[in-house]
């Protein structure tokens, strides 16, 4: 199983859990496994978008991606929409951004790292909330501020 594959696995399951009422809130998932799933919801949109661009060498698309995906990245994107934001929406990126990870950042600083999850924590979130428009929104407004 892929890497990918894994993700989307993950996603399932969490998203069944939902639907047959083991976890009743989303406020009861905890960040860093919403960070996980919007990771994984991030990545797609962004393959499917440089897809829907023409781009069909597999090198290119990898590079072009990974370049989107990294912390610094995330959280100049954030940076972009954050002013656009929510209520709900800035929670789950702060307890996203909060969350306290094992990981160490393998780009950029600790902040940018801490922001990226937090994003993804809020993509995450969205995600279980049926929200896929406003991922898709928020994600396309984010990648047109960094031009």
């Amino acid at each position: 199983m892929t890497n990918l594959e894994e993700k989307i696995a993950q996603t399932e399951l969490i998203a069944d859990s939902l639907k047959t009422g083991k976890v009743t809130d989303i406020r009861q998932i905890p960040a860093l496994t919403l960070a996980y799933l919007g990771d994984a919801i991030y990545e797609l949109i962004l393959r499917t978008m440089l897809v829907e661009q023409g781009m069909s060498h597999v090198d290119i698309l990898n590079k072009k991606a990974s370049g989107y995906a990294k912390a610094p990245t995330q959280a100049k994107i954030f940076k972009v929409i954050e002013e656009c934001l929510t209520e709900d929406e800035l929670g789950f990126y702060k307890r996203g951004r909060n969350a306290k990870s094992g990981s160490v950042a393998k780009s950029g600083t600790v902040m940018e790292y801490r922001i990226a999850t937090g994003f993804e924590s809020m993509l995450g979130y969205l995600y279980l909330s049926g929200r896929q428009d406003r991922i898709l929104e928020l994600v396309k407004l984010g990648i047109k501020g960094l031009e």
